[in-house]
């Protein structure tokens, strides 16, 4: 696996302003990790009603099954008998398919970053990822989102094709993601956390909405959700993918 060099900023870069206001990328990732650092629960399970879309807008319906251990694991089971899915961990995917694993890759999940990890991960190993992402953290600027006031990273006013990230102001929290897709890179992809509610100590999103060039092309809901229980490590060793059993 590559390695992630890790990008050491001057402390002075976190530090606010005396009127406490937010001026960089860096300070925003700082207040966040500041903000939930202390509470924020550390594993996650939750099942979710995933509808695909067709080009034509028919919604194919099925259940999935996830389990999260923060920072930086994941695991999704596409069906109830774990014949397909997906592991992330130590920054790489590896996807499986009958039982079994047909590919592995680096891949910094960048939901999963934004929307978790980067509340107990180190700020600077987090900028680190941004950085490698392709997000652009010299540009940070003031938006709204849902009739919210937001902070907007890696794009300027109008341009809604390069990599960003919206996040909440005043609750800090992952909104928006905007990035280039498809084999081109001409594509825009779009995910939505949506539906936020408070979840010990934290926050969960019950909703997930992804969408290419603007048309919907996926939808999460998620139900049974459960903070805080204990995880089997081996959930998220790709080696073990059919022994372990959390549900």
């Amino acid at each position: 696996m590559l390695m992630t060099k890790l990008i050491f900023l001057p402390v002075a870069l976190f530090v606010l302003s005396q009127s406490g206001e937010i001026k960089t990328s860096e300070q925003l990732i700082q207040a966040m990790h500041d903000r939930y650092a202390s509470s924020w629960y550390k594993t996650l399970t939750f099942e979710q009603e995933t509808k695909q879309y067709d080009p034509n807008g028919r919604a194919t319906s099925s259940t999935w099954y996830e389990a999260l251990s923060l920072p930086g694991r994941l695991r999704i089971e596409m069906d109830s008998a774990r014949q397909r899915g997906v592991i992330f961990a130590r920054d790489s995917q590896y996807v499986f398919r009958d039982g079994k694993l047909v590919g592995a890759r680096r891949s910094i999940h960048p939901l999963l970053l934004l929307g978790f990890d980067l509340y107990l991960l180190p700020v600077q190993e987090t900028l680190a990822k941004l950085k490698e992402s392709q997000f652009d953290l010299s540009v940070l600027r003031a938006d709204s989102w849902q009739g919210r006031p937001v902070y907007v990273v890696g794009a300027k006013k109008g341009d809604s094709h390069s990599p960003q990230f919206w996040i909440d102001k005043e609750r800090l929290y992952f909104v928006r993601l905007l990035q280039p897709g498809g084999k081109d890179g001409l594509q825009t992809q779009e995910a939505q956390f949506n539906k936020y509610t408070r979840l010990a100590g934290g926050w969960i999103s019950r909703e997930v909405v992804a969408k290419v060039d603007g048309k919907v092309v996926l939808t999460e809901e998620y139900s049974k959700i459960k903070a805080g229980g204990k995880l089997d490590t081996g959930l998220f060793d790709p080696e073990r993918w059919g022994a372990i059993r959390w549900r």
